[in-house]
């Protein structure tokens, strides 16, 4: 099977790379900069925000995974309405005109916008997005809807919850790296979906091999929920450190996290929401409609024994 990639140097990216490859199939890995993939693969460097896209790129390809997309730091809006809206349209419409059969679209659950409470949300359970990036996803999301609802091409968008794994970015490096520097425990409440890399990848393989007709959205999560209270104790458990004291009362946290958004000075989920709110997702309609089935648990991918710090390094 001859695929392409975009964003194939990001996190998801190369996992994916390195999973085609060894399956055989031929990848065509797309990157802004065009740095090699950590086994030295050469990527072809494209700007698909400024339109560099060439029609011969896409001569034989079957599936296009589009993972690229600006995300986990502050942009201006109109970077990603051109990134991860337009360019989004742009390299579906030039898949849709090279007769690719499948398109799958990574988007984000950021696409739903703000959780309205408690409950784990399906697929039409959504609001507004609250910030650039959500919005940015939600635009593209409604634009292959709109244009290619009628395709002869599968068109699959996918929103993932937090994705963790080796080499990731983001909250849960950020929360190893304070339990290592003796955070004390975090007050119990709230809940979080994610999702492995490894399951992600699984799925995204799944999709390609068995493209299903017509136009699908499916939240990509695997059904449990986290809080960081339980995140920071099996981190513990991990670095052989045992239970950690919950010193630091409930509105010593609040008042933290408060400080820290004045710091940051920029508009996005509060700090508190992150830690201790409640976002929970169903991935029900996905397990209905395919037979990929979730695998991976945290506790695997952390890997190792108590104590030696563990495989998984955020």
């Amino acid at each position: 099977m001859k695929c392409l990639v975009s964003g194939a140097t990001g996190f998801i990216g190369r996992h994916l790379c390195q999973q085609l490859a060894d399956r055989g199939d031929t990848v065509i890995a797309l990157s802004r900069s065009g740095s090699p993939l950590p086994d030295g693969t050469p990527t072809l460097a494209l700007d698909l925000a400024a339109g560099d896209l060439e029609p011969d790129l896409l001569q034989g390809v079957e599936v296009v995974f589009h993972l690229a997309g600006i995300a986990h730091r502050q942009a201006e809006p109109d970077a990603y309405r051109q990134v991860n809206h337009q360019a989004t349209l742009t390299l579906a419409r030039a898949a849709e005109g090279a007769g690719v059969r499948c398109f799958v679209f990574l988007s984000s659950v950021k696409a739903m916008g703000p959780s309205p409470g408690d409950a784990a949300r399906g697929e039409q359970d959504c609001l507004p997005p609250g910030d650039a990036y959500g919005r940015s996803k939600w635009l593209a999301e409604s634009g292959l809807r709109e244009a290619f609802a009628a395709s002869a091409m599968a068109v699959v968008i996918l929103r993932p919850a937090l994705v963790y794994g080796a080499g990731a970015k983001g909250n849960l490096e950020l929360l190893a790296k304070a339990v290592r520097l003796g955070l004390p425990r975090p007050p119990a409440g709230g809940g979080r979906s994610m999702i492995a890399c490894e399951d992600l990848v699984a799925l995204l393989l799944y999709v390609a091999d068995h493209p299903p007709r017509g136009m699908h959205t499916w939240i990509v999560c695997d059904g449990q929920s986290y809080s960081s209270r339980y995140l920071y104790d099996l981190l513990r458990r991990r670095m052989g450190r045992g239970v950690g004291t919950a010193w630091l009362p409930a509105w010593a946290w609040h008042l933290g996290a408060s400080l820290l958004d004045r710091i940051r000075r920029h508009p996005g989920e509060p700090t508190w929401d992150k830690l201790f709110g409640t976002e929970l997702y169903s991935n029900r309609a996905l397990l209905a409609a395919t037979g990929w089935r979730p695998r991976v648990t945290l506790e695997a991918s952390l890997g190792g024994q108590p104590g030696d710090g563990g495989k998984w390094q955020p």
